[in-house]
């Protein structure tokens, strides 16, 4: 499929609003495993509506502009998309419940070449509605698998984290439940390939695959859990790369590299299978 390439980098979309609520909040850290000690009162205000907090990670399902991918003027092949990595980087707190915007821009189209796919990069500011305070930027990347060749500038080179050889500074192991995907669905994602045996069989898998958005509020957890004492102001930032699927049900160890003081090297993995499901992870705590 021929990308258009003039048409995505000069792509102007409307801001996009989106009002939740505290049950929202709630329904997004129960997806995300928070709250399997439901007498630990610091995952208990992430599922509680005294005094509720919302999980950083959530920023990534709010107000999100999704018709351009499905515009065939575009000419994305969405048969091949592939999400490969998610970032966020937090400059406020997100509300437990009102009203947010985001705008999205997108930041690189480049070429790997015919057969080899293309990538493109998006950011979106996200900001309270009401007092127009900035919350976060929420930043992904797609490879397309597809769309190769269409003639637009190479990838640059890329240096990615290298993990120090040594053992992690800390780590935390969580448990994701076979239901995980069934509840993540419900955060506005309902793609079939997390639910439906018979599509994720014609996709390739033995049964329905997590949510990566999901993984990736897991490893936030980890991080919660382990580096932050459950105090969300704390998180900075938290980027990672998509490695491997996760399956509903499997658990996680995240592992945390200290390479200065409050910068951690990340990578989560699956132990059921010894497989790592998120690399090139980087987390900045305050």
């Amino acid at each position: 499929m021929n990308l258009n390439y003039g048409a995505l980098v000069g792509l102007d979309l409307p801001k996009q609003l989106q009002s939740y609520t505290d049950r929202d909040t709630m329904l997004f850290a129960l997806s995300a495993g928070i709250g399997d000690d439901p007498v630990d009162p610091r995952q208990l205000q992430f599922v509680y509506e005294r005094q509720l907090v919302a999980m950083p990670a959530m920023a990534h399902i709010l107000a999100m502009a999704s018709d351009w991918l499905f515009d065939p003027a575009n000419g994305i092949d969405l048969k091949t998309l592939l999400h490969v990595e998610s970032g966020l980087s937090m400059s406020g707190r997100l509300p437990p419940a009102g009203t947010v915007s985001s705008r999205l821009r997108i930041t690189r189209v480049t070429d790997r070449g015919a057969g080899k796919g293309a990538v493109l990069a998006f950011e979106r500011a996200i900001a309270n509605e009401q007092t127009n305070e900035a919350i976060c930027t929420v930043s992904g990347t797609f490879l397309l698998r597809g769309n190769g060749g269409f003639g637009g500038p190479a990838e640059p080179r890329s240096v990615r984290p290298q993990i120090p050889q040594r053992l992690p500074d800390t780590n935390c192991t969580l448990p994701t439940s076979p239901r995980s995907a069934l509840l993540y669905r419900l955060n506005q994602d309902r793609n079939p390939i997390h639910v439906d045996p018979e599509v994720a069989a014609r996709a390739g898998f033995p049964r329905p695959i997590l949510h990566g958005a999901c993984t990736y509020a897991v490893a936030m957890h980890a991080l919660l859990a382990a580096v932050c004492d459950y105090e969300t102001d704390r998180v900075k930032t938290f980027n990672v790369r998509f490695s491997a699927p996760l399956f509903p049900g499997e658990t996680v160890r995240t592992d945390f590299w200290e390479t200065e003081p409050g910068r951690y090297l990340f990578q989560s993995r699956c132990l059921d299978r010894d497989v790592v499901v998120l690399d090139d992870g980087l987390a900045e705590v305050r």
